[in-house]
């Protein structure tokens, strides 16, 4: 299998200037990632995953470490890349899947869904057909396809938002808890497209509130959950 990414090393965290204190969110994160895998991010509330989601999405940038990215066009380094370098990847070879829709006003769902096929350059005939298509396979109604989103009930924006994220195949996808707010025939439309996606060897990282939705995509699981060291591990303690 192809190698999609190498985390060496991946640290962050975040200064509170109004109290003069640092608070770590992970630390010295190590792991790497092949096509078609899923990795579980595991752990307590906060315990980073979000963090380190977003912190690979490049919405962070990381204290220390390397997030080595096998694209189509050669290995970058997304800690480092240069802006311009990650809006390209975002649009080629990286999606994101939040709980959450961020919605531009005048803007209807099919329109909105079909934005990422446009930008790729397929046919714009075409790509209203595929978002529409998307859009009923995650049960939104069609009499609200030409409708703007940002008059739609929390769960309605879920399903607009999984249609935009998973219409175009990437070769990096990150899954921040997709299935909130999602009724059951929508969460099985997710959990196929999911699978149909990794079969193609779409790599995959993902926070779930209930992992057994994805039982059957996980192949490893990381805890980001901090270890409180022993009292034989400890240094700073007399015994």
């Amino acid at each position: 299998m192809s190698r999609i990414l190498d985390i060496r090393s991946l640290s962050k965290g975040f200064e509170m200037h109004h109290l003069g204190a640092s608070m770590a969110a992970f630390s010295n994160i190590s792991f790497t990632l092949d096509a078609g895998e899923f990795l579980l991010l595991k752990g307590r509330n906060g315990a980073g995953k979000s963090t380190l989601l977003r912190t690979l999405y490049r919405s962070y940038l990381a204290a220390r470490g390397e997030i080595l990215f096998h694209s189509s066009h050669g290995v970058i380094d997304l800690a480092r890349a240069a802006d311009v370098d990650i809006t390209f990847l975002r649009r080629t070879e990286i999606g994101f899947v939040t709980q959450f829709l961020t919605a531009r006003p005048r803007v209807s769902a099919e329109a909105l869904v079909a934005e990422p096929l446009r930008l790729a350059g397929h046919d714009p005939d075409a790509v209203l057909t595929e978002a529409r298509h998307w859009l009923a396979t995650f049960g939104v109604k069609p009499e609200l396809w030409r409708a703007y989103p940002t008059t739609f009930s929390g769960g309605e924006q879920q399903k607009v938002n999984l249609a935009r994220a998973l219409i175009l195949p990437q070769r990096l996808l990150l899954l921040d808890e997709p299935t909130a707010s999602l009724d059951v025939s929508a969460r099985k439309a997710l959990i196929d497209r999911l699978a149909e996606l990794k079969a193609k060897g779409t790599a995959m990282i993902g926070v779930f509130h209930h992992p057994g939705d994805v039982a059957t995509l996980i192949d490893r699981e990381i805890d980001l959950t901090p270890q409180v060291p022993t009292m034989e591990e400890r240094t700073d303690v007399a015994v």
